[in-house]
């Protein structure tokens, strides 16, 4: 058996802004923003979910985990079809994800479903393109990272070239 290997580390900076001047001194009053900053990439700026005090206008680490989960499936997709000679002419996701509150207080996401739908070529294999999404979640990283149910429902379209 292969011992695994580090292949790359990350950096992110994460500074809470929203703390105001009293910080939390109360909880109603403190603010959830905060601001990610990567090395030489545009800062993102994000907040809790609006139902716990956030604001909506802002994405929250759910949907950032959620949006994460959706991009890492099409990478890794993408590749198969390049590799396995589907070719892939437009690929869209709608996903989804539920959070659970537990009775003991803890939340969790209990699912996530993608729901991708993939435009291929009129010489590409439909079935071989269907099939590749079940490697490509073997195959991707984030979804190897996660213990919540990643379920996946996708739809292969054919392009009609004109």
């Amino acid at each position: 058996m292969q011992q695994a290997r580090e292949l790359e580390r990350y950096r992110t900076q994460l500074e809470w802004t929203g703390r105001g001047e009293q910080g939390t001194a109360a909880y109603a009053s403190y603010g959830r923003e905060y601001r990610v900053t990567i090395d030489g990439k545009p800062q993102i700026i994000g907040s809790a979910s609006a139902r716990f005090r956030g604001d909506p206008a802002l994405p929250n680490p759910e949907e950032l985990l959620i949006a994460a989960v959706s991009a890492c499936h099409m990478l890794a997709y993408l590749a198969l079809c390049a590799r396995n000679g589907v070719r892939v002419v437009e690929y869209e996701d709608a996903a989804t994800g539920v959070l659970t509150l537990h009775a003991d207080g803890r939340g969790s996401l209990s699912e996530i479903v993608l729901t991708p739908i993939v435009t291929i070529a009129p010489d590409s294999d439909e079935a071989l393109a269907l099939q590749l999404h079940e490697t490509a979640h073997e195959q991707c990283f984030i979804a190897n990272s996660c213990s919540v149910p990643i379920l996946h429902k996708p739809s292969i379209r054919r392009s009609i070239e004109v």
